[in-house]
C-alpha cells in the first residue's frame, strides 16, 4: 500500500454553532484551525447543523395534519377556486 496517496485520517473536533455542541470524530478533512479540548490540541471545524440542532433529530420538526396535502389545499384555497 502506498503511503503518499492516502489522506491523513485523524481525530477532528466539529463545532455545531447553532447548538454550541462539540463532536470528536475521525475525519480526513483538511483545516488549519485548532482547538484545545480535553487537554489535547485537535483540528477544529465549524458546522451549521448537526444531530444536536437538526429538527428531525431533536423532535421539533413541523407536524402536518393527517388529512393529506390535497385536503389542506382545498381548505386553504376553496374560496378562490369557487369564484370562477
Amino acid at each position: 500500500m502506498k503511503s503518499t496517496i492516502h489522506p491523513d485520517y485523524r481525530t477532528v473536533v466539529f463545532h455545531d454553532l447553532s447548538a454550541n455542541a462539540y463532536f470528536k470524530v475521525g475525519s480526513t478533512i483538511k483545516t488549519e484551525r485548532t482547538i484545545d479540548l480535553e487537554g489535547e490540541t485537535l483540528p477544529y471545524v465549524t458546522i451549521d447543523v448537526s444531530s444536536e440542532s437538526h429538527p428531525y433529530y431533536t423532535g421539533k420538526q413541523k407536524d402536518f395534519s393527517k388529512e393529506g396535502s390535497t385536503a389542506r389545499f382545498q381548505q386553504r384555497f376553496s374560496s378562490f377556486l369557487g369564484k370562477r
